[in-house]
């Protein structure tokens, strides 16, 4: 795809940030996340001519100078380990168009291509937005944002805000808690040698494919493991057992011991309960292992996905809300995780889920109608499982990537293949 740049614009707040909020304090979850950017791409089908296009153009980059006023440490920059000078440099905001029809590009979704679309640029902002016409009159936004200081929820919450802003009216403005993460889990001046949130899994060349489990499947599965457990298993448990069950069992290298990380958000599991709207990294992984080959069986899985959830939230849930012993907790269990990562041929695998607060990706409406489909490209690391609702809310999307030869028998199983539709096309 050959993409034309027509403008980059610094995108600063509407009013300056008060002199008393320009430094601002990181969490210790915040300190401990990776300084990447994550990703999300929105298709909107609707007819655009050039003329609009700049319109709409214009009014994205009015309505987050808007925003920024009230996220201004995204318009900031990072200043140390601990802190972001809150300096009003900005958001960097990209417009761009392309010859190419929109339907070459989903007919089915093309991630080699879809990569284009992700905002580049030598500049060290924090939130990057590409805004992009397509031949057909379609039109994409692309949000790259920092994972140092913003995981979904956050991201969400900076969604809401910036489309209310979009279409105005008398709708209450979406205000975001800023100062909770850093109160609940304050920053360390120095941490420990070697101590990182992040589980690095390196791969020379990797891929991602995209399955559908439509919801009549989401239910065959669940019926496949019902007799067997004790609980009503959830969509994320049966689809995600399946795929970790499935790209164990065609891997070339040894097949166990594996271990899963799940992220779990902890701001509904706190007590009481953290706003949807705080700012910042307030995820959590747990981790679920796998020993014996025998325990690769899908009702073993999704049992032991359950059992390692209840016990991470029995063992630590209390003392994550203690404010004496939460920082602890955090420590305690990246040394855990550490111990974990050591053990010889431990296959790792990371799963994040976006299913129950995904449906709301497909109302974001900056004005001109919700979109067709949305989606995040990942160039960073192998061996990871993204989750999202289908439209209509019942099943599920996954994304899943591997490396190109794990991929290539991945993709062939039976099994995945009896209950997962690949890579469908959208238009």
């Amino acid at each position: 795809m050959n993409l034309e740049c027509i403008s980059r614009k610094c995108i600063k707040p509407s009013s300056p940030t008060p002199p008393n909020l320009q430094i601002f304090n990181m969490s210790l979850l915040d300190q401990l996340s990776p300084n990447i950017h994550g990703n999300i791409t929105f298709f909107y089908p609707h007819k655009t001519s050039a003329q609009e296009f700049s319109a709409k153009s214009q009014l994205l980059q009015d309505s987050l100078s808007q925003i920024l006023t009230l996220f201004y440490p995204l318009a900031a920059r990072l200043r140390d380990a601990a802190t972001i000078h809150c300096n009003d440099q900005g958001a960097f905001f990209i417009q761009s168009r392309t010859q190419t029809p929109l339907s070459q590009i989903l007919s089915p979704p093309n991630f080699d291509i879809i990569q284009n679309l992700l905002p580049t640029t030598h500049s060290d902002s924090l939130l990057l937005v590409r805004f992009t016409l397509f031949g057909c009159g379609a039109t994409a936004i692309t949000i790259s944002l920092t994972h140092k200081i913003a995981d979904f929820a956050a991201l969400i919450t900076l969604l809401k805000a910036w489309t209310a802003a979009c279409i105005g009216g008398d709708t209450q403005p979406v205000v975001p808690e800023l100062a909770i993460g850093s109160a609940l889990f304050p920053p360390r001046e120095i941490l420990p040698a070697g101590i990182s949130g992040s589980v690095n899994i390196a791969a020379e060349k990797f891929t991602t494919r995209r399955l559908i489990f439509e919801s009549s499947k989401v239910e065959e599965l669940k019926k496949r493991v019902k007799s067997e457990l004790q609980f009503e298993a959830s969509r994320v448990e049966v689809v995600l057992g399946l795929i970790w069950r499935c790209a164990l069992l065609t891997t070339s290298k040894r097949k166990t011991p594996s271990t899963l990380f799940q992220a779990v958000n902890l701001r509904r599991r706190m007590e009481p309960p953290i706003p949807e709207t705080a700012l910042g990294n307030l995820v959590w992984a747990f981790a679920v292992t796998v020993e014996e080959e025998c325990e690769v069986e899908l009702q073993v899985v999704v049992k032991k996905m359950r059992d390692c959830l209840k016990e991470f939230m029995e063992r630590k849930g209390e003392r994550l809300n203690n404010s004496e012993g939460r920082c602890e907790v955090v420590m305690e269990d990246l040394k855990e995780r550490g111990e974990m990562l050591k053990k010889s041929g431990n296959v790792v695998y990371k799963c994040s889920s976006w299913c129950k607060v995904g449906s709301s990706l497909y109302e974001v409406d900056f004005g001109w109608g919700k979109p067709l489909w949305m989606c995040s490209v990942n160039n960073i690391v192998s061996n990871t499982v993204a989750l999202m609702d289908t439209r209509d809310g019942h099943g599920v999307e996954a994304f899943v990537t591997l490396d190109h030869q794990h991929m290539d028998s991945f993709q062939q199983s039976q099994e995945l293949l009896h209950y997962a539709l690949l890579n469908p096309p959208l238009l």
